[in-house]
């Protein structure tokens, strides 16, 4: 098995065609289809069907894929650790945050760090904690800022918490309460995160063990439709404080105080490249020395 038949597969598996994948991987296509053939022969298995033209993952095809990825990922944060070795002054480093983070804090991290290491590119991916955790473990990630709890301890992942934010009841208009209870929610209609965001799956266990089933006004949003969703009065949603600030929105706190801790995660097995374990730096630093918004605070080392 050669990394250059893995991207080949892996080609193949995006595009559903064999013409061309050979195109995007600049490769003849009989010889691109006798690699994949090698593959297949030394794997005992079949990765495609092609049936009358129509080119499909096969269960081995499709168990094949996560794994490919990963392995071409990996190989490709190597190459890149090797060229800072040996005084190349270039890189990358692939970050993500929650969208609560990325519309706040974020952003001045991100800048810091250019003007520190201009040389290394940086690419943000904003996501649900749940998504960036599974970004992280399919190797698409070198950090993330992701939701942890002790709960949620996944050995896989390496995380250092560095922040706990305070979640608010956001809602259009005053609610009458200076604080509310969970049970409280019972009568009113929520808007509701994707699946993928922890948001959503910590709302939901909270009403829960509070002992009802919460009712939905509107589900399925990202953060900013949420948000926008609650100021034209369909519901109100669990949000963390900071992302009321710039909103016309009223945020009320939970009794008890519901608070959620913020981490940087990184797989356990890849150590962080040179370029990931400065951004580690420059992050907690920038956490240490920065004036917290209203509802979060500093826990990290």
């Amino acid at each position: 098995m050669t990394l250059q038949q893995l991207a080949y597969f892996l080609a193949v598996a995006r595009t559903r065609h064999f013409t061309r994948a050979a195109a995007e991987v600049r490769v003849a296509q009989p010889s691109l289809s006798k690699q994949i053939h090698a593959l297949e022969k030394e794997l005992g298995a079949e990765l495609f069907s092609r049936a009358r033209g129509n080119v499909a993952l096969t269960p081995a095809g499709e168990a094949l894929v996560p794994v490919a990825a990963r392995i071409l990922s990996d190989v490709d944060t190597a190459r890149l650790e090797v060229a800072e070795l040996v005084g190349l002054r270039r890189g990358r480093v692939r970050v993500g945050a929650t969208p609560s983070l990325c519309g706040s804090l974020f952003a001045d991290v991100i800048k810091r760090y250019h003007d520190t290491y201009p040389g290394i590119q940086v690419s943000v991916t904003e996501g649900g904690s749940r998504d960036l955790v599974a970004a992280l473990e399919a190797g698409q990630l070198d950090l993330a800022l992701v939701i942890v709890s002790p709960a949620d301890a996944d050995r896989a992942l390496t995380v250092v918490p560095v922040l706990r934010e305070e979640l608010v009841v956001a809602s259009a208009a005053p609610l009458g309460v200076p604080r509310m209870r969970l049970t409280d929610l019972r009568d009113h209609p929520l808007v509701m995160f994707r699946p993928g965001y922890d948001l959503r799956e910590t709302t939901l266990a909270a009403c829960r063990q509070a002992g009802f089933e919460p009712r939905f006004a509107v589900e399925g949003g990202e953060m900013d439709a949420v948000l926008r969703f609650v100021e034209v009065g369909l519901g109100v949603a669990i949000v963390p404080s900071t992302v009321l600030a710039a909103r016309s929105l009223h945020g009320t706190p939970l009794t008890p105080a519901t608070t959620r801790t913020v981490a940087l995660a990184h797989r356990t097995d890849v150590a962080p490249t040179s370029a990931g374990r400065a951004f580690q730096s420059v992050l907690l630093a920038f956490l240490r020395g920065a004036e917290m918004p209203s509802g979060v605070h500093l826990v990290g080392p």
